[in-house]
């Protein structure tokens, strides 16, 4: 049904091509040759869209000329969520504005054009069109836990809805990729497969957070969430997740090496030691604009040292103690808001890293790929588990504190890769592992998602020994393995 009654139909039955304009509005897809049009000169609706040339069949070059009567800054169209090339500036004609785009057309049958205002805050959309018959995407209909670190767009899922996880930097908003402008082009192509996706929110390279006690930083930081929040080509964003590994310096460079404490990433979170009323931090930013958006606790970096907690975990590890002190300064900071009145502040669900050890000494003569079952501690760490089973201990943390009790758990990143040893997976992955890693998360509930790190990385081959689309040395075991499980589930 067309909401806007000042559009006439008519049909044309020989040009096979039918264009649907609207204003906030969903029209669910014409079938046939129907072209639909603005009706009474007096009461056109805006904005118009006109196509040179008009009868364009599948990888032919178009020219879209998108007509409004605001003159609209920061201006993107989309097509099938892919941004079209802008040709130039906007040409004024009396109180009408004209902007002009090309693209190459995805599907003659049908595809959409999205127009969107005031992009360098986050899109607004101002108008979709439909053009010819397109149906509603019946790919990723059977869930599955799986997932990829950066999938290769062109990765067949085989109707599966797996989890994609993207990246991006708030001070690379406009870089190509890793900005606003690629990510949203990746979300969409994600979500028309039927993925959910995940988007790990860095401050920038090799910074994964603002500095601690940086608040030039934090604004900065915030500001790019709202901007991700408001975004309309984000809508279909299952989460954001706030940084990563930031209890290593790796990840510190601009702090001077010195990684995020507990406290500071609590303040960045959700506000812990500032004001109850005070709203300068991630989640309250990311709900003024899109309450329906989960809010995810990035992931700590197991079995690493540097960084430490005050509150001791039942195993004294600095990993855990760390993971422990910030649940509960999380906690702590959202019943305070809940008492005085301010509820939601919580998270949404935590992200964690449960790297494989398929060497790990403490297997003995058991079989490598069956490691993710094992339950291995290590008496040099105090106790401490290693390997995959080190998600139990995140569980044991996350269920400990009221507000994070029984909250999603994400595995964002296994593999097989020995950090201690240097050895990455494409040398020691053991057929079979992944199968059983799948087997056991499938058996735990509260844990939503698996996912490998990583799957193709287009800017250099550093991530080779990692990808699951280059697949070298005994990765292209992994590959297979993960294709069919999702083939055959």
């Amino acid at each position: 049904m067309i909401r806007h009654s000042q559009f006439a139909i008519r049909k044309w039955w020989g040009a096979g091509l039918a264009v649907v304009v609207l204003l906030g509005y969903w029209l669910l897809p014409i079938r046939g040759k129907v072209y639909v049009v603005p009706g009474d000169e007096s009461g056109l609706a805006w904005p118009r869209l006109a196509l040179e040339p008009a009868g364009a069949q599948s990888g032919e070059t178009v020219t879209a000329l998108v007509t409004d009567v605001e003159p609209w800054t920061f201006v993107t169209l989309t097509v099938d969520g892919a941004p079209a090339m802008p040709q130039g500036q906007a040409q004024r004609l009396g109180e009408m504005w004209t902007w002009r785009w090309t693209f190459t057309v995805p599907n003659a049958a049908g595809y959409e054009l999205r127009f969107y205002h005031d992009c360098h805050t986050g899109c607004v959309e101002r108008a979709r069109f439909v053009l010819g018959d397109v149906r509603p995407s019946r790919a990723g209909t059977t869930p599955t836990k799986l997932g990829l670190v950066l999938p290769d767009v062109t990765r067949d899922w085989h109707g599966r809805s797996g989890w994609a996880v993207e990246i991006t930097y708030a001070r690379r908003a406009e870089e190509p990729f890793w900005g606003v402008d690629d990510l949203a082009a990746r979300i969409a192509l994600h979500h028309n497969k039927g993925l959910r996706v995940l988007v790990r929110v860095d401050y920038d390279q090799m910074q994964s957070l603002p500095a601690e006690g940086d608040y030039l930083m934090l604004t900065e930081y915030l500001e790019y969430f709202r901007r991700l929040a408001r975004d309309a080509r984000l809508r279909n964003v299952y989460g954001f997740i706030v940084g990563a590994d930031y209890n290593t310096a790796e990840v510190s460079a601009l702090a001077q090496g010195h990684p995020i404490s507990p406290a500071w990433y609590a303040r960045v979170f959700n506000g812990y030691g500032e004001d109850v009323d005070h709203t300068d931090n991630v989640v309250q930013t990311i709900r003024a604009e899109n309450p329906n958006v989960r809010v995810l606790v990035g992931p700590l970096r197991p079995w690493t040292a540097e960084q430490d907690g005050e509150r001791t975990y039942m195993v004294d590890a600095p990993w855990l103690n760390m993971m422990n002190t910030l649940v509960a300064l999380l906690d702590e900071e959202a019943r305070a808001k809940a008492a005085a009145g301010i509820p939601l502040v919580a998270p949404d669900g935590f992200d964690v890293q449960a790297p494989g050890l398929p060497d790990a000494p403490e297997i003995g003569g058991a079989l490598r790929a069956d490691e993710p079952r094992m339950d291995l501690h290590r008496e040099a760490w105090g106790g401490a588990r290693v390997g995959f089973g080190v998600y139990r201990d995140w569980l044991d943390i996350i269920n400990a504190y009221p507000t994070t009790r029984g909250l999603p758990v994400y595995i964002i990143s296994t593999n097989t890769y020995d950090r201690e040893a240097g050895v990455p997976p494409a040398q020691n992955y053991p057929r079979g592992w992944l199968t059983v890693a799948l087997d056991v998360i499938n058996a735990e509930p509260q844990i939503v998602a698996l996912v490998w790190f990583l799957d193709d990385f287009p800017h250099g081959d550093q991530w080779d020994w990692f990808s699951l689309t280059e697949h070298p040395g005994r990765l292209v075991d992994a590959a297979e393995e993960f294709d069919s499980l999702i083939t055959n589930p």
